[in-house]
């Protein structure tokens, strides 16, 4: 039983796999698609971004449609439009008039696709575990997509040794296996399905946001911009090591191993540790929220590449302390169809924040001291806001987990 699970996690981990290659794979190879293609680092930027801002937009819809016609179904759906797009953007790399036009429209398809991928991994997690093994396996999804954030660098550096849009190849082949997966190896999750009409499930959408929204909300905008900014400085570390330091090929992958790698081993980590205990979560979120403010003062004084990628290696341990704890509270809090719709919310706002932290940080990385500056403040005053709602609500949210479960 146990190797079955773990199989069944290793398929379902292929999800967040395929979410996180979508985006973190392009990253090394951002200044090559500028001279490529013609454009502005604002718009190689926003072709990372639209992947997300799509995903995000669908991410409610998926939950609908997942409560209504299974989550199976719905995956595979999503990963018919991944391979859709990426078909798009390998016939924009092969030549046609206006590339840019067709990568971004095959962006698109790959973030509508996308959408149903990571945040329905969760909820499947949520459907078929309780418990330690709910938070455990949780943290192995936040595993899985620290591996692929780790990897997919090196897999875009290596991919551009060959031509500049070979990764698009990649990202088909690699959505085509996670298909088979989870249509040959897993079946039909057992869960009870819901017809009601959109008006009704508008209704428990209010519903749920009157009741939620005092924890909901300060929790999915701290895990969001702590995506915000990792996957900005991501871009910025781009950039920078290739205009600056003159780095680039299989090196450039080499250098995001260290704070993706810190992330993944720190995700892993605080996935086997927090089991249910909220208390230790809370403080996990305070060690977290304060060690990435701390990196930024840090990167503040000390701004040269080899501080960047320490302050940023920081930055990486403090999201993975943060993440799988989000995770837990918000998959945990609620049981039945409630959890899918929970789960689309903190999804969509969780990738807004990769949606956008690769624009703003192209737009901000001209003055390098201010953009440190402006995340700093954003992430503590997000942090205050989350620090409060905790400690006001922990005995009240610890009820709602203590529902959320007797309602499985």
């Amino acid at each position: 039983m146990k190797n079955k699970s773990s199989l069944l996690i290793l398929i379902i981990g292929l999800l967040p796999f395929v979410m996180v290659l979508g985006n973190s794979m392009l990253i090394p190879i951002l200044p090559t698609m500028e001279e490529e293609l013609n454009i502005s680092a604002f718009e190689v930027g926003f072709l990372l971004s639209v992947f997300s801002i799509v995903a995000a937009l669908v991410i409610p819809i998926v939950g609908f449609l997942s409560d209504r016609f299974g989550r199976k179904k719905i995956i595979l759906i999503s990963l018919l439009f991944v391979m859709g797009g990426s078909v798009v953007t390998i016939i924009a790399g092969r030549g046609v008039a206006e590339p840019f036009h067709w990568i971004l429209a095959g962006r698109v398809i790959q973030g509508i696709g996308a959408g149903g991928t990571a945040p329905l991994a969760m909820a499947l997690v949520g459907d078929l575990f309780s418990g330690n093994e709910r938070s455990k396996n949780l943290g192995a999804l936040e595993v899985f997509n620290g591996i692929g954030k780790v990897v997919s660098p090196f897999i875009g550096a290596l991919a551009a040794l060959l031509f500049w849009y070979s990764a698009f190849y990649v990202y088909f082949i690699v959505s085509l296996i996670a298909f088979l997966g989870i249509y040959f190896s897993i079946k039909p999750i057992v869960q009870e399905k819901y017809n009601e009409p959109l008006s009704s499930y508008a209704k428990m959408l209010w519903k749920v946001l009157k009741r939620e929204a005092r924890w909901l909300f300060p929790l999915s905008f701290l895990g969001a911009m702590a995506l915000f900014i990792l996957f900005g400085l991501l871009v910025f570390l781009s950039f920078e090591i290739e205009r600056i330091y003159a780095i680039d090929g299989v090196f450039k992958g080499i250098v995001f191993t260290f704070p993706l790698g810190a992330l993944t081993v720190v995700s892993y980590w605080t996935g086997k540790r927090i089991g249910d205990n909220h208390d230790y979560m809370k403080r996990l979120i305070s060690t977290g929220s304060g060690i990435i403010l701390g990196a930024f003062v840090f990167l503040m004084v000390f701004s040269h590449l080899s501080g960047l990628i320490f302050g940023l290696t920081l930055i990486a341990t403090g999201v993975g302390l943060i993440l799988p704890c989000i995770n837990t509270l918000i998959t945990s809090s609620v049981g039945g169809k409630e959890r899918g719709l929970i789960v689309s919310l903190y999804g969509m706002i969780r990738f807004l924040g990769v949606a956008f932290g690769p624009i703003f940080f192209a737009l901000w990385m001209v003055e390098v001291i201010d953009m440190f500056v402006k995340a700093f403040l954003l992430f503590l005053f997000t942090s205050i806001w989350v620090m409060t709602a905790l400690k006001i609500k922990l005995q009240v949210f610890k009820q709602v987990f203590k529902e959320g479960i007797s309602r499985k």
